[in-house]
């Protein structure tokens, strides 16, 4: 069953809602992360610990970041496949993507079934 035009008017609040919150997380993790210096991060007394820990800390703000850019992206991309009609239709099968699907996972781009043999796919293929 398709969505209706109610669960697809939910469904654009939430991703207009996310996409306003990571963009705004991102923002500011980027403008902590420019403000950060090293000394403050590693303290005032470094030994090689220290800045183990500092560039441990850099590198998971810096991942944090990436992690919020790509969920971004993908919530740009659901809210374009909106905008063209095609959301909540599948990439892979052309099928229909639950509504139940997408209130858990609004940005999903694949029904259940083509997202667990993209999955067992991606899987078997990284191991």
């Amino acid at each position: 069953m398709a969505l209706t035009r109610d669960q697809l008017q939910q469904l654009s609040r939430i991703l207009a809602e996310r996409h306003a919150s990571f963009t705004s997380g991102i923002r500011e993790d980027v403008e902590r992360s420019r403000e950060e210096t090293f000394g403050e991060l590693a303290g005032a007394v470094r030994d090689t610990g220290d800045e183990a820990a500092a560039d441990l800390l850099a590198d998971l703000d810096q991942a944090e970041v990436a992690r919020d850019v790509r969920e971004l992206r993908d919530l740009e991309a659901a809210r374009s496949r909106l905008e063209r009609g095609e959301y909540g239709i599948c990439t892979d099968c052309g099928g229909e993507i639950s509504f139940e699907r997408l209130l858990a996972y609004p940005t999903a781009k694949r029904c259940l079934d083509c997202q667990r043999v993209h999955e067992r796919t991606h899987m078997q293929h990284s191991s």
